[in-house]
C-alpha cells in the first residue's frame, strides 16, 4: 500500500481512495481507475428525545500509518453528542468506516452511515449522501416482486421485520447476510445475475450488537447512505461505536457473500462450521405437512391449520406410502398447538401425539414440529413485549422468565419425559417486535434478539435430545451456532412487471445465498406454494441438487386445484431414492 505525500489519497492493490481535501467526502475508484462512488465521511447517531446533526466539520486527518493500514478521522461537533468522528480505515483489500460518539448516552434512534445530517463550513446544510456511481445493487434479500439484481436506484431492507403486506415482504430470510453487492451492469430479468465487476457493501459486528431491526440501502436521486433501526432499545454508554461498512472489490456477488463470511469467521464474529457433528438422519428427505393441509383446505370450509391433525397426517402418509414415497422426517406444520406461546398440544387435533411420534420412531422415521416465534399466545403479560396499551405483541426475549420457560417448554417437547419429538422447524422469525413505543425488559433487540431467543431454544433441544435437528431460515453467518439446517422458505411469484417468476430460478438463488453464507450446513428445500403442477415436477427434479428434498404435496396442488397422480408420486419416488443411493 502506497500512501501519497499530501495525505489525501490512498492506494491499495483493488482500489484507490481520494480523500478531498477540505469536503467530508472520499471518491472510491477501482483498480482499473473507474469511480463506483463518492462516499460521504457523515454520520448521524440519533438518540431518544434528539436528532444529531453535525457542524464544524473537519477535514480528514491521518491518525495512524503502518505496513498494512491507513486510518482517517474526520472529526464534528454534533448537536447532541459531546464529540463525534468518522473513522476510515483502508487495507489492501477493503475500505472501512465507521463512526463514534461519547458524551451524552442514552438510547439510540436511528443511526446512518455513508451520510448524514450536517450544517457545512459551507453553508450547504440538510442530508447528505454517499454518490451512486454503480448501475446496480444485489440483495441478499429474496423479495416480492422478486428482482435479485434491482438498479441502484431502488431501495434494500436486511432484518427481522417483514410480512406479507406491500413493502415488507423482504423477511422470506430473517435475518439474510447483512451483505449487498454493488454492480457495475443491470440485471435482464428477476434472478439474472449479470458479470463483474462487483463491489460487497457489508456490516461488521459482534451478533450480540446487531440489536437494530434492520439496515436499510436508503438511495435518493443519485445518493444513497444506510439507515440502521435501533428503535430506542439500545442503551448507548459514554462512549459509542457503530458497526462498521466494509467495501471489498468482488468478481461476483456470491464471492462478497463469501468474503463476507470469511471476514466474520476470522474477526470471531461468526463461527467456522456448524458446532455440531451432523447425524445422518438429518439429510433424509422430508414430508412437511403444510402444503397437503393447504390442497385440502382450498377444497373445505375450513382452514389449512385446522387440517393439522393425527387422523389426516395418518392419511397423507398412507397415500405416499401406498405409492412408495417414504420421507425420512416428518414436518407436522401449523398447528399442532392449543396456544402458539406455550407449546401445549391441541388434544382435540392430536389425541396421542406421543404415541403417534413413537409410531413413526418404530418406523424409522424422525419428527419435526413447527414452531412460530415470537408469538406470545397463551403466556402472561410480563413475558412478552407489550404496546402502549399493554397488550402482548411479542415474547419478550430479554426477560430471563420468558427465556427460562421457552427452556422448558423444549425439554418437554423434547425430552423422553415429554412428547419425544426430534426437533424444531422454527417459522416467522420475521415477525420480530418493532416500534419506539413498544416496551419490553432491558436487553437484546433486532437481530441480537432473535439470536439469543434462537440459542435458547438450540441450547434447550440439545440438553433434551442431543441429536436433535433446528431448522431455520436465517442463513447469517453468526447464526451458525444456533441454526442445524437452512430452509429456502416460501416461494414467492412474480417480477416487477407482473410476470410469474419461475420456482426453480428463484430457489436456485436461494439456494447460492445460503451455500455462500454458510457453506456447511444442510440445507431444507421447501416446497411451498406452488403455482400449478407443472412448476411442481420441475422443482421436485430440481431438489436433490439443492440440499434436502422437502415435499409439501400430496394429493393436489393448492393454488391451481390440479390432482397429483400416481406418476407425481412416482417422480418423487425416484428423485429420493436416487439421491439416497
Amino acid at each position: 500500500m502506497t500512501l501519497i505525500v499530501d495525505g489525501t489519497t490512498v492506494i491499495a492493490p483493488g482500489y484507490r481512495l481520494e480523500v478531498h481535501p477540505a469536503q467530508p467526502r472520499a471518491v472510491l475508484r477501482d483498480a482499473e481507475g473507474r469511480v463506483w462512488t463518492e462516499l460521504s465521511l457523515l454520520a448521524s447517531l440519533d438518540v431518544a428525545g434528539g436528532r444529531d446533526e453535525s457542524y464544524d466539520v473537519t477535514p480528514a486527518q491521518v491518525v495512524s500509518r503502518s505496513a498494512d493500514a491507513v486510518e482517517l478521522v474526520v472529526e464534528a461537533a454534533s448537536a447532541v453528542w459531546g464529540r463525534k468522528a468518522v473513522h476510515v480505515r483502508c487495507t489492501d483489500g477493503a475500505v472501512e468506516v465507521w463512526a463514534t460518539a461519547s458524551g451524552r448516552g442514552g438510547l439510540l434512534g436511528e443511526v446512518t452511515l455513508l451520510g448524514g445530517r450536517a450544517v457545512l463550513r459551507s453553508g450547504a446544510a440538510g442530508t447528505f449522501r454517499s454518490a451512486i456511481g454503480f448501475a446496480s445493487l444485489f440483495s441478499p434479500a429474496p423479495t416480492e416482486p422478486v428482482h435479485v439484481v434491482r438498479p441502484a436506484s431502488a431501495a434494500s431492507s436486511l432484518g427481522v421485520v417483514g410480512d406479507a403486506e406491500p413493502g415488507r415482504l423482504h423477511g422470506i430470510f430473517s435475518p439474510p447476510p447483512l451483505c449487498w453487492a454493488l454492480g457495475s451492469r443491470p440485471a435482464e430479468s428477476a434472478t439474472d445475475v449479470p458479470d463483474g465487476p462487483w463491489w460487497g457493501l457489508s456490516i461488521r459486528a459482534p451478533v450480540d450488537e446487531l440489536t437494530m431491526t434492520a439496515v436499510r440501502y436508503d438511495p435518493l436521486d443519485g445518493g444513497f447512505l444506510l439507515r440502521l433501526d435501533y428503535e430506542g432499545h439500545t442503551v448507548a454508554g459514554a462512549e459509542v461505536r457503530t458497526p462498521s461498512v466494509v467495501l471489498r472489490p468482488a468478481a461476483t456477488p456470491w464471492q462478497a457473500l463469501a468474503d463476507y463470511r470469511d471476514d466474520l469467521v476470522e474477526r470471531g464474529l461468526a463461527p467456522s462450521s456448524p458446532p455440531r457433528p451432523r447425524p445422518d438422519w438429518w439429510t433424509e428427505p422430508l414430508f412437511c405437512g403444510w402444503g397437503a393441509q393447504c390442497a385440502r383446505a382450498a377444497g373445505m370450509d375450513t382452514s389449512a391449520a385446522d387440517l393439522a391433525r393425527q387422523d389426516v397426517y395418518d392419511e397423507l402418509l398412507g397415500v405416499l406410502d401406498a405409492a412408495g414415497v417414504r420421507p425420512g422426517t416428518i414436518v407436522i406444520d401449523d398447528r399442532w398447538q392449543a396456544a402458539y406461546g406455550t407449546g401445549s398440544v391441541d388434544t382435540v387435533h392430536w389425541p396421542d401425539l406421543r404415541g403417534w411420534i413413537s409410531r413413526q420412531h418404530a418406523a424409522g422415521r424422525r419428527v419435526l414440529l413447527w414452531w412460530k416465534a415470537w408469538d406470545p399466545a397463551g403466556l402472561p403479560a410480563d413475558e412478552c413485549v407489550t404496546d402502549p396499551a399493554g397488550r402482548p405483541v411479542a415474547v419478550d426475549v430479554a426477560n430471563p422468565a420468558y427465556r427460562a420457560r421457552l427452556a422448558r417448554v423444549v425439554t418437554e417437547l423434547l425430552g423422553p419425559d415429554g412428547l419425544d419429538a426430534d426437533g424444531f422447524k422454527v417459522d416467522f422469525t420475521q415477525r420480530a417486535p418493532s416500534g419506539e413505543s413498544l416496551r419490553a425488559a432491558a436487553g437484546p433487540w433486532g437481530i441480537a434478539a432473535l439470536h439469543a431467543l434462537l440459542a435458547t431454544m438450540t441450547a434447550a433441544a440439545k440438553a433434551a435430545k442431543p441429536d436433535a435437528l433446528v431448522v431455520t431460515h436465517t442463513p447469517h453467518p453468526s447464526f451458525g451456532d444456533v441454526t442445524d439446517m437452512v430452509r429456502l422458505n416460501d416461494v414467492l411469484e412474480r417480477d416487477v412487471a407482473g410476470a410469474p417468476v419461475p420456482v426453480v430460478d428463484q430457489l436456485r438463488f436461494r439456494h447460492a445465498v445460503t451455500r455462500a453464507a454458510l457453506p456447511d450446513h444442510p440445507i431444507d428445500t421447501d416446497q411451498w406454494p406452488m403455482p400449478d403442477r407443472a412448476s411442481w415436477r420441475a422443482y421436485v427434479e430440481a431438489q436433490a441438487s439443492l440440499g434436502v428434498p422437502a415435499l409439501y404435496y400430496v394429493e393436489s396442488i393448492d393454488n391451481s386445484g390440479e390432482a397429483l397422480t400416481a406418476d407425481d408420486l412416482a417422480l418423487v419416488a425416484r428423485t429420493w431414492a436416487e439421491r439416497r443411493s
